[in-house]
Parts: structure tokens; sequence; C-alpha cells
């Protein structure tokens, strides 16, 4: 293949000084197979538009004699126990304020399905070449589409996974646009996930002090948009990333992982592991969630490291309006939650302007908050 063989030569005269990552990246992209292709034709060293120099960033991985851990919430029986209920809200209140992360057990989802959902993403990643390119795209208008590095052009550095994504509300793909090869088990998973969602929201008001029903009565917080991710082994792992020091665009993402391992987020300037647990789903706090409650709930840098086993498989789903109606709808701090001892962080904007300055700076690992905040003093 003419397009992979160019971007191995490019690989191979990296310390050229006349390296055109423009036309490398380009030649990427047309190849339309993604990481996984490039794993296929054969190659042992990784191609330079995808070296990336904050792999060893300023902050150390958590040594193991700190014992850092993210948070593990049980639901089990907080719907018909009021005490567990409370002491489960005060879990949810002091994660969502001090880490961002917590991953959940008894969350309504039978773990048959979840472990389905990864086989059946894993089986359109593994689809044959030619079958697996029809769904190539970079229109962002498409319900259903695959893809390597959604700002692939913007990056500094490419990522080293692929990503089949797909919208489930408020306007959901007809079935038929979804690959046959995991069709159903997208359609049974993601109608499980919105329910979890409704939950969490719920809770997360109660959590925060006001009625139950408040964040989802919020027409901003309904859209779902999931991204099912592919992360290959790789051959030179120290070299380059799974996925980018960053936060989410989202209220909130619910993210199903394999065993695999990788994740890691950010906790008191250290890289704390996500570990994978058995039947777990992990629950992340995003951007304009943080920007809502005023810094009340935060949302934080993660990222996943590259691995020299794999597959890795997750599916984030992203809990975000995707009405366009909604785009220009203003949003700031809930004022119930604003006092003289917790005075407005933010000023008001909408979740357009929030989106496009997120996506115009790309994965650079900087806050899409910053711009958003009032000056202090």
């Amino acid at each position: 293949m003419a397009t992979i063989s160019k971007i191995l030569l490019e690989a191979k005269s990296s310390k050229d000084y006349s390296y055109d990552r423009i036309a490398e990246v380009k030649a990427f992209d047309e190849t339309k197979l993604g990481v996984k292709g490039l794993l296929d034709s054969g190659l042992t060293k990784i191609p330079r538009m995808f070296y990336n120099d904050k792999v060893k960033d300023n902050t150390e991985t958590t040594p193991t004699d700190l014992k850092f851990n993210v948070p593990i919430i049980d639901l089990k029986d907080i719907d018909t126990n009021s005490y567990l209920r409370v002491e489960t809200l005060d879990k949810i209140r002091r994660a969502c304020k001090e880490w961002g992360f917590f991953q959940v057990l008894n969350h309504g989802i039978d773990v048959e399905v979840l472990e389905e959902m990864l086989c059946g993403i894993r089986r359109f990643h593994e689809l044959d070449a030619e079958v697996r390119k029809t769904f190539y795209s970079r229109d962002q208008s498409k319900k259903v589409r695959y893809f390597s590095n959604g700002s692939l052009f913007r990056d500094p550095a490419a990522d080293w996974r692929d990503t089949l994504a797909f919208f489930s509300s408020p306007h959901a793909p007809n079935p038929e646009e979804i690959p046959a090869v995991c069709r159903d088990i997208v359609v049974e998973y993601t109608e499980k996930i919105r329910a979890l969602g409704l939950t969490m929201f719920e809770l997360f008001s109660e959590a925060l002090g006001l009625p139950t029903s408040y964040l989802n009565e919020l027409d901003s917080v309904k859209g779902g948009f999931h991204l099912c991710h592919y992360y290959p082994s790789c051959p030179e792992p120290e070299l380059t990333m799974g996925a980018s020091k960053h936060t989410d665009i989202s209220f909130m993402t619910i993210l199903l992982q394999d065993q695999i391992g990788g994740l890691q987020v950010l906790h008191e300037n250290q890289w704390v592991d996500v570990h994978p647990v058995h039947g777990s789903l992990v629950i992340n706090i995003g951007d304009l969630l943080q920007l809502l409650t005023n810094d009340m709930f935060v949302s934080v840098y993660h990222r996943v490291l590259s691995k020299d086993i794999g597959p890795r498989i997750s599916v984030a789903s992203f809990f975000k309006s995707s009405f366009p109606e909604k785009a220009s709808m203003v949003v700031g701090p809930i004022k119930e939650l604003l006092s003289e001892d917790n005075p407005r962080i933010y000023r008001d904007t909408t979740i357009e302007d929030v989106t496009a300055h997120y996506f115009k700076k790309g994965l650079d690992g900087n806050s899409s908050l910053l711009p958003f905040r009032l000056c202090s003093g």
C-alpha cells in the first residue's frame, strides 16, 4: 500500500531536517485505516507524527507508597435505604470535589452487557480493512463514523488510537447506519447508559443540595455522544500517548474500559492509575458541570498511556446537549449555589462559546474554562 509505505519512510527519516509533518499526517489520513492499519502493515517504529514530547511531563506517576486510589462508590440499595443514600451522596460530593473522577458498582447494567459492548467495538475495529474504511470520515455531521484522532490536523502530536463515534440522542442514527457487527449491542448499551446518566444527574443534584430533578430539567445536559476507542499495542509506547492530557467538554462522561489499564487522572499533581474494576463504570465531571457548579465539582485532567500490549478497548459516553437550537443558550453558575462564601467564579456564556474554544485550542493540556473565569481582585 503506497500511502502506508510513505508513512513508514517518513518515520525512518524522522531526524531529517526536511521532515514534512503535514504531508505525513495527510498520507496517514488518506489510508482510512487508522493506527490499526499501520500496525497491520508490519510497522516496528512509529511514525514521527505520533511523537509526543509530553509523555514524560513535569508531574510524576504516583509512587505506590502514597496509596492514592480513585474512589469506588457502590450504588447498591440506595433507592431503598435512606441511610445508605445519604452516605453515598456524601461520597459522591467528596469525589466530585476532590477528584472529579470515581468508579461506580451496582449501577444497574449487567456485566454481560458491558462485556458484549467491549467485544462488539473490538469486532468493528478488527473488521477487514476494506470494510472498515467504508465508515471512515471526518464529516462531523455524520451520526456514525470511524476515524483516527478527531483533531489530527491541529494537535501537535497524534495519539495512538482509532475511534468509532456515534450519537444516541437527541437524533439517534437509524440502526442500519450502525455497523452490523456491533449494531444490537450498541442500541442496547446506549439505552442503558442514558438511563444511568439520568440517575447520576439525580444524585449530583441531591449532592449539591438541589431538588432531585434539577439537573435533568436542564435541556443543556440532554444529548448523548459516544466515542468507542481502540488502542492497538504500540511498538514504541515510550514515545507516544494513547490519549493526550485533556479534560472533557461535557457535563458528565461515563466510561466503560476493559482490563488492560492505562487511564490516569491528575490528582494533587500526581498521575494516578484508574485501575480497571470488573463490572464497574468510570464517572467523570466535565468542564460544563464544573462551570455550572462554580467549582463545587471539578473537571480534571486525564490521559491514557500507550502500551506494548493490547488492544485496549474503551467506550466514553458524553452527556452534553446536541440540540443546535440550545447551543446559544446562556449557561453559568447555578444561582442557588452562590453565596457570600461561594461567590461567582465564572461569567455567563454559552455552550457554543465554550465548545468552540475547546476545539480551537485542541488537546493542548489547558482547561477550556480559563477564558470564562472572572478576574480576581
